[in-house]
């Protein structure tokens, strides 16, 4: 343990370090600034706007070596670089299930963006009920006097889903695991379910509203 430490406090005050999360914090730039353009498109064309709200952040130093290490990969930038998919990470979170879609459909279009994965936990909620689309994505970042590929995860979801995922953060994951209630998963599970059905029927009447505006403006 104490290797580690000696590890990530090498790592963390390198100048390549510094140099490479610039490179990071420029690539979440770029992506908050292409969802924000889209939606700005969006409700010139439509008068309304898909995305309620986007998050950003770069990993820490720490958060970078403790993933390297349960990896057991060597705590370095050229191993961050590639064993680890979300030290750029931006969340945009949706007003309805369509909307999802529909966002990730318009980045996917982007000839600078390239896919490397795609997660659809929508479709197919994870064990514990959890619900969002996931892209790992690369995309260029223009410097000085070069160009650099840089990967990045985006987790795209509706407020429903954002709701259920900051709770169960802040439930489980912050507390001590051996220590739950026996039942707690199954009423996790359970919460998330409930949750996904209010989405869909959110989704529903916000849809029959539009329908019946359109009707009665003919």
């Amino acid at each position: 343990m104490e290797n580690v430490k000696k590890q990530v406090i090498v790592f963390s005050d390198s100048p390549e370090f510094n140099i490479v999360r610039n490179l990071y914090e420029c690539a979440v730039k770029q992506l908050v600034l292409k969802f924000e353009v889209l939606n700005s498109e969006f409700n010139v064309l439509y008068a309304r706007n898909p995305i309620h709200h986007i998050e950003s952040r770069v990993k820490s130093a720490e958060s970078i070596a403790a993933k390297l290490n349960k990896k057991g990969k060597p705590i370095s930038i050229p191993s961050a670089r590639e064993n680890v998919n979300d030290i750029a990470g931006v969340r945009v979170v949706c007003h309805y299930i369509d909307d999802v879609y529909r966002v990730a459909e318009m980045l996917e279009r982007q000839k600078d963006v390239e896919i490397i994965k795609r997660q659809d936990y929508i479709k197919n909620p994870n064990y514990n009920g959890y619900r969002s689309l996931h892209l790992d994505i690369r995309l260029p970042v223009y410097l000085s006097d070069k160009t650099e590929y840089v990967g990045a995860e985006i987790q795209i979801r509706t407020i429903a889903m954002d709701f259920w995922a900051s709770l169960e953060h802040d439930i489980r994951y912050k507390a001590d695991k051996s220590k739950l209630p026996v039942g707690i998963n199954e009423e996790m599970y359970a919460c998330a379910d409930k949750i996904a059905e209010i989405d869909r029927q959110m989704q529903d009447m916000y849809k029959r509203i539009k329908e019946a505006e359109e009707q009665n403006g003919k």
